[in-house]
């Protein structure tokens, strides 16, 4: 979920004129109506809107790397470092970006800033994948998704110019990336979906996903929660700002399958409805939490688990920051704090994809 500097105004929903209602909403995000049919037109404030306009591809280096978009099954778009490696191959990073599984795309600005950041500091490949959005597509279409995105990759990988794969894009992708370090990064409701696509990647059988391999998965900041909770002091403190929990349980109650409860396993791959942890194949995580997010202590939570489950989890806490702080590029370009705990972020992804 991406955030704001401001708190979400609630503004009043006139009825459309074709006369459809509103029998749903997230201030600020989204509107669903009667007939099913849902509008997303941001009505928060409007210095968040810079941050949600798509960027353009572009073949011309800036920056140091190239952007490109992959139309298919499903969308790809791709970002390729220029780098002076000799002729070695990249090590991939499939993004899954957040939205509390009901908003954003990959294009937008908040996402571009940094992943195209990370491609040139990794280096990697960094391919972003294009999700589904709920209430119209509930989960676990997200999650097939990105396994999806994960065969098309491999596909890619395995083609040539024989195979009549002739796009420019997965041309530059076959010959720059190493499928076999593939490292799954995720952003809020994208990093709830490291641990399923991770989870079920490493239950394939022996050498169905050959050569692609996956290495790693960072997810940061991931929007878990629990059935129950206490209203705590930084729950209280945070109540007038652009994300709340109540914002984070809209989008969930839109995205889980229908009748189900905070505990899905979806949403908390920790609780009394979801697998052992012992049970589930997971390749090693780095886990990123922010100090003041409203969703620490579950997240924290979830790396004792893992640890408790015996797997390999490492966890960088960001100090004094919040929800998703680093796609603000704002924070990032102007507050000194903001910026080097982004760069902190960074570093430790980069030291994590060198390690694995």
């Amino acid at each position: 979920m991406a955030t704001a500097t401001a708190a979400a105004e609630p503004k009043p929903q006139a009825q459309a004129a074709s006369g459809r209602k509103v029998v749903d909403e997230v201030s600020g995000w989204l509107r669903v109506f009667d007939d099913g049919s849902v509008d997303r037109t941001w009505t928060g404030p409007p210095e968040a809107l810079p941050l949600m306009q798509p960027v353009p591809p572009y073949a011309a280096p800036r920056d140091g790397h190239t952007l490109h978009d992959l139309p298919g099954e499903p969308n790809l778009r791709v970002y390729l470092p220029e780098v002076a490696n000799g002729g070695e191959r990249l090590p991939v990073v499939v993004h899954l970006h957040g939205g509390g599984f009901c908003i954003s795309h990959p294009s937008w600005l908040m996402y571009h800033h940094f992943y195209s950041r990370l491609a040139c500091a990794v280096p990697a490949a960094v391919v972003s994948v294009e999700l589904p959005l709920a209430p119209e597509r509930r989960l676990p279409a997200h999650i097939d998704t990105a396994v999806a995105a994960l065969r098309r990759l491999r596909s890619i990988a395995l083609s040539s110019s024989e195979d009549g794969v002739n796009d420019p894009a997965a041309k530059l992708l076959r010959e720059a990336a190493d499928v076999s370090r593939v490292f799954l990064v995720g952003d809020s409701s994208g990093a709830n979906l490291v641990h399923f696509v991770a989870a079920r990647v490493c239950a394939g059988a022996d050498g169905e996903w050959a050569p692609l391999l996956l290495a790693g998965g960072v997810p940061i900041h991931p929007g878990f929660v629990r059935a129950t909770r206490s209203r705590s002091e930084l729950e209280v403190k945070a109540d007038s700002v652009f994300f709340t929990l109540d914002m984070l349980d809209k989008f969930n109650a839109m995205a889980l399958p229908a009748g189900a409860t905070r505990e899905h396993p979806f949403t908390c791959p920790m609780g009394p409805q979801a697998p052992p942890l012992e049970s589930v194949p997971l390749p090693p995580m780095l886990v990123a939490v922010g100090e003041n997010d409203l969703v620490r202590d579950t997240n924290l939570e979830y790396c004792d688990a893992l640890r408790a489950a015996g797997k390999d989890v490492e966890v960088l806490l960001s100090r004094g920051m919040s929800h998703a702080f680093y796609l603000n590029k704002f924070a990032v370009d102007m507050d000194p704090t903001t910026g080097e705990r982004t760069r902190e972020l960074i570093d430790a992804i980069t030291s994590f994809v060198a390690r694995h």
